[in-house]
């Protein structure tokens, strides 16, 4: 070895003692020990992770020997082990606790990752190597290794590796930049939404919430410094759920423009500035390689393959959808002027409270009749992992000594039928002020044979906790989350991969949300919902007639649903098929979304995208350019596997097996669209039941 390389690992192994230690050996499949972190160990711990990966990469391109997979392709796999480590626990809470000590250090850290990530995306020396081992083993390796090599060849051919050096510069200038500019947005939006709070002063401008909404409005203003005695948070989506129930027409104007308006510069905030230059740059990005727009670009390695199969499906969806949603606007105005006379016009607040009153009156039901019955414990133990373990046979132990990183957190040891521990999940469901909005799914450490590491999952929602000593009573739409976000931890916890790039949920975008929105189907099969839907204080179970008028209620006046879908994905898609000359300054970006909408017959004022360019953070914050279409094209792919669920027997051992085995476990080893023919015996999906899946 190199003695210039030998002496800088020896530095490196004296000051890696010096560093914080991430898990304890009295913690299972190296958990982090929260309780011994601090804050402050991030940084260095990272920056010395840093260093023995380019030291790593570095021994990569001095080896003498001839390229082969074993000295290259799983030398680079294999790199990068205490990166991963505190990279992955690291960004998990930059996501869902966001303290001012780890938004300074996210600051640090963005750059000296992007120039690690440029410098081995762009290290020609490396490429050669593992040109020369794809060129020359390809096609004699087997099985993972062979999907690794792929993997990691296109990898750093996408990346800009076989362009000449004029451009290779241009892209690791544009790779800062991006994520320079995503950093800010990371930091711009969290505090635009908390900053759009709408603040009230009586409790009587909240009639018609129930009072444990109004005990939360009062704690919310406490938490927030009490400028009035209530208040109204917002929260990541354009709608707000609040709104069904607010009696208060003014007030339900002012939360609906304070959600509209969060970060368009109509308030204290704008990320218009952000989004015109990434979209600039992803554009710049696309033409360096050779591809007329982003879209294409990053559309290319999907299932869909390009923009025409995308758009060919989304038009049909627009084209039975429309008078769908045309019908269910004037059913709901018509409703309203009942109540408020022949002049009244329904405006986009007005419409969740009168389509929940026309509910009411036609099916006798309101969201307050039902949530008694969703306690949130229960909804998880009761009915997401007893699903788990009915379809999967896994069973679920609560670790109350596993430290947690906040104390709302709750961790659980995941073991396989015959016994075995599989996984750790660790459930984080409240809202506060240092978590970003949404849902999400990620891990502390993917499962890989390779690295002996058992996959340690989480899952991340923003509900609102109830006052101490009251259940956490939630929605249907919140249940189906709940199941949604735990299709994406069973993706995780059941993979079966040697090699971590490839396991988990390392597929194609427009594969991934597949487990996920098919495990919502398990959330109304009878024998689940029996099991989870029972009363908070009696514990009953839900009344048969209630029962049967809630779960007919879930296809009620759903076209909305699914517009607002629409337009969120024809707005991403429109951005990402500009030209980086043709994309509009900031001041015209409100514009540009209302022509985009107007161009591909979506533009509603009563059906808005259901997040706005100012707010898209899957596309602006996260890894959505593109590629929010995915979750209309997986819906498809979901209703087809839960057909063959259906067929097969949606609680039968042997169907959930089939899954895990084909699908679930298998990551990105194989072609999505091979694993979805092995499981379902289709060659393609077959959209036609959709809208009959949504009611429509």
């Amino acid at each position: 070895m190199d003695m210039k390389v030998t002496r800088k690992l020896m530095t490196l192994s004296f000051a890696a003692m010096m560093l914080p230690t991430l898990a304890a050996d009295n913690l299972p499949q190296g958990a982090p020990d929260f309780s011994k972190i601090k804050e402050t160990d991030y940084l260095p711990a990272i920056e010395s992770a840093i260093k023995q990966k380019r030291q790593e990469v570095e021994q990569i391109v001095a080896n003498k020997q001839k390229p082969t997979f074993k000295n290259t392709i799983l030398a680079l796999e294999t790199s990068g082990l205490e990166l991963d480590k505190w990279l992955n626990v690291f960004e998990g809470l930059t996501s869902a606790h966001k303290t001012p000590i780890l938004a300074d250090t996210e600051k640090k850290v963005t750059p000296l990752l992007t120039e690690l990530e440029n410098e081995i995306s762009f290290n020609k020396a490396l490429f050669q190597k593992i040109k020369f081992v794809y060129d020359k083993e390809y096609k004699k390796l087997k099985g993972e290794d062979k999907r690794l090599t792929e993997v990691v060849y296109k990898n750093f051919v996408r990346s800009g590796a076989l362009l000449d050096d004029q451009k290779m510069a241009r892209m690791m200038q544009i790779n800062l930049r991006i994520s320079e500019l995503q950093q800010q947005w990371g930091d711009l939006l969290p505090a635009a939404t908390n900053g759009s709070v709408v603040w009230v002063n009586t409790k009587e401008e909240l009639s018609g919430l129930s009072e444990a909404d109004i005990a939360q409005c009062q704690k919310d203003a406490e938490s927030r410094g009490a400028i009035t005695p209530y208040a109204i948070v917002i929260v990541n989506t354009t709608q707000q759920a609040i709104l069904t129930n607010l009696d208060n027409r003014d007030l339900r104007r002012r939360v609906y423009e304070a959600s509209r308006h969060r970060a368009d510069g109509t308030r204290q905030f704008n990320t218009f500035p952000i989004v015109v230059e990434i979209a600039k740059l992803r554009a710049e990005k696309a033409a360096l390689m050779g591809y007329k727009n982003y879209a294409s670009y990053s559309l290319e390695r999907t299932m869909a393959k390009n923009s025409d199969n995308v758009y060919g499906f989304l038009k049909q969806l627009i084209a039975e959808y429309t008078p769908k949603a045309q019908a269910e606007t004037k059913a709901i105005e018509d409703f309203a002027k009942q109540q408020m006379g022949a002049d009244f016009k329904l405006e986009p607040y007005d419409r969740f409270y009168y389509s929940a009153k026309m509910k009411q009156q036609m099916l006798n039901l309101s969201d307050d009749d039902v949530k008694p019955y969703f306690n949130i414990d229960s909804v998880i133990v009761n009915g997401v992992f007893y699903a788990a373990h009915r379809v999967y046979g896994l069973n679920f132990v609560q670790r109350k000594d596993i430290p947690t990183y906040h104390p709302d957190m709750k961790v659980f040891e995941v073991r396989d039928k015959d016994g075995k521990m599989l996984a750790l999940f660790y459930s984080d469901p409240y809202r506060r002020p240092t978590k970003r909005g949404g849902a999400w799914m990620s891990a502390f450490a993917k499962q890989s044979g390779q690295r002996n590491q058992l996959p340690i999952i989480y899952n991340v929602t923003n509900y609102a906790k109830a006052p101490d000593g009251q259940p956490t009573l939630i929605t249907w739409d919140e249940v189906t989350t709940l199941f949604h976000e735990f299709g994406h931890a069973l993706h995780g916890m059941l993979s079966n991969c040697y090699y971590n790039t490839l396991s988990g949920t390392a597929v194609a975008r427009d594969f991934v949300e597949m487990p996920s929105q098919f495990n919502e189907s398990f959330a109304s099969i009878p024998e689940i919902f029996d099991h989870y839907a029972k009363h908070a204080v009696t514990g009953e179970p839900m009344p048969a007639d209630l029962k049967e008028k809630m779960l007919k209620s879930i296809n009620f006046q759903t076209a909305y649903a699914l517009g607002e879908n629409l337009a969120a994905t024809c707005l991403d898609l429109a951005w990402h098929h500009l030209s980086a000359d043709e994309i509009p300054t900031a001041a015209q970006a409100p514009q540009f979304e209302i022509d985009a909408l107007k161009q591909i017959g979506l533009y509603d004022t009563q059906v808005p995208p259901r997040y706005s360019t100012s707010y898209f953070n899957h596309v602006w914050g996260g890894g959505y350019a593109a590629g929010y279409y995915s979750y209309l094209w997986t819906e498809v792919l979901a209703c087809n596997v839960a057909d063959t669920f259906q067929k097969l027997g949606a609680l039968k051992p042997e169907t959930g097996d089939a899954f895990r085995q084909k699908v679930l476990s298998r990551g990105n080893t194989k072609d999505q669209m091979l694993m979805f023919t092995d499981f379902t015996g289709m060659k393609n999906p077959d959209a036609s039941g959709l809208l009959k899946y949504r009611g429509l």
